[in-house]
């Protein structure tokens, strides 16, 4: 049995202790709080759930593993925090062999996912808050959706508590206690050392802050999030206005239908800007959400002048290839980063406690490779599928 210190009480680090102590080891979660922190990627109302991942098979079958977790936890917890309203993906052109939309379309296909390819006759009937000529070609993936991400971490966090973690709310991590090549234990802030056989450090955006070695490999930037009012609530409910993807990969926008709150989210998944979730620039700016107000006029009309209601900046851990990174530090013995979440991490929620812990016992995972430490990785052209990344960048 280990003595393990999970730092981070996002979905990284609530899971991976969950999972740690179902294995039988002894488990401290660590957080400065409040939980689900207001500047953690894991907060907010929705995270979008797909297995649309462009050809990359490594991701869609751990996405397919994971709705049909998502479908569990519904009946595990006894509460809806998965919606499967379905997905829809739309681009500005006909889709072809290499768009993420195409190579999407056609591996689910190929898996047996239920899909219906969508055209502007197809928008204009059934989702007449789109601009059906700006979007001719798309499909509709039914067996997609999205999570309520706080209260995701919310139902998570009082499950670990009911489960014996030792959950330290409002303890600020400072240091790693290092000896020798090995990690002993943190430095909590005010409070002194707590030891440990392992520390799995899942602080998201904060990591190249709070591990300063890892600055080469890791970047956390800042992304704009709008909440709307919308006029017609009517043209937004679920069945008219599924999650959707905007040419993802050539715009990078996406959002989400009306759900509880009475609001359409509207995010870019995108390039963001490079700052520190403790920044004051930490802001949404003008420029973004002017940029945002175009898009909107271009796409959903009804929408145009819908009044923003709340902003918010959601913060990634890019990685120079995209692909998350959960691996054990080779030069400190004791040290498993997850982290890495490069904006596509929620969805996986049910099944990143399970890989995290297999690397903290050192077990075989086929995609503990894929998410090895790999610091000789530098940036490339390489990203996750959907995501619209500037040639530049």
């Amino acid at each position: 049995m280990l003595n393990a210190i999970v730092v981070g009480a996002g979905i990284n680090g609530v899971t991976a202790a969950i999972e740690l102590k179902k294995r039988g080891h002894k488990v401290s979660l660590v957080d400065p709080g409040p939980l689900p922190h207001p500047l953690a990627a894991s907060t907010d109302i929705s995270k979008a759930v797909r297995a649309a991942y462009g050809a990359d098979e490594d991701y869609t079958t751990l996405a397919e593993r994971s709705i049909q977790l998502w479908r569990e936890w519904n009946q595990e917890f006894g509460v809806e925090l998965y919606h499967e309203v379905h997905f829809l993906f739309l681009r500005q052109r006909t889709m072809q062999p290499g768009d993420f939309e195409y190579e999407s379309f056609e591996l689910l296909k190929k898996r047996g996912h239920n899909v219906q390819r969508v055209d502007s006759r197809v928008l204009r009937e059934r989702f007449p808050a789109w601009n059906a000529e700006q979007y001719p070609d798309g499909f509709l993936d039914l067996e997609a959706g999205y999570a309520e991400s706080g209260r995701v971490v919310t139902q998570l966090i009082e499950h670990a508590k009911i489960l014996g973690i030792e959950l330290r709310e409002g303890s600020r991590f400072s240091v790693l206690d290092e000896h020798s090549g090995r990690v002993r234990g943190v430095m909590l802030e005010g409070e002194g050392l707590l030891e440990a056989d392992a520390v799995i450090m899942a602080v998201g955006a904060w990591t190249p802050s709070l591990l300063p070695f890892t600055k080469n490999f890791f970047r956390a930037t800042g992304h704009a999030v709008f909440h709307l009012k919308p006029h017609q609530q009517e043209l937004f409910e679920p069945e008219r206005f599924p999650v959707f993807g905007a040419d993802l990969s050539s715009t990078g926008f996406y959002g989400f239908p009306l759900g509880r709150e009475g609001v359409v989210k509207i995010a870019r998944h995108g390039p963001g800007r490079q700052m520190s979730p403790d920044s004051p620039e930490a802001v949404v700016t003008t420029e973004e959400e002017t940029m945002m107000r175009e898009f909107l006029a271009e796409t959903f009309p009804a929408l145009a002048d819908a009044p923003v209601v709340y902003l918010r900046i959601c913060f990634y851990c890019d990685t120079h290839d995209g692909d998350f990174w959960i691996a054990p530090d080779p030069e400190r013995a004791g040290l498993v980063v997850a982290a890495g979440d490069s904006g596509h991490g929620f969805k996986f929620a049910p099944v990143l406690g399970e890989i995290i812990a297999d690397a903290v016992e050192d077990k075989k995972h086929p995609l503990l490779e894929k998410f090895r430490w790999r610091p000789e990785v530098q940036p490339s052209g390489k990203k996750e599928a959907a995501r619209f990344l500037p040639k530049e960048i």
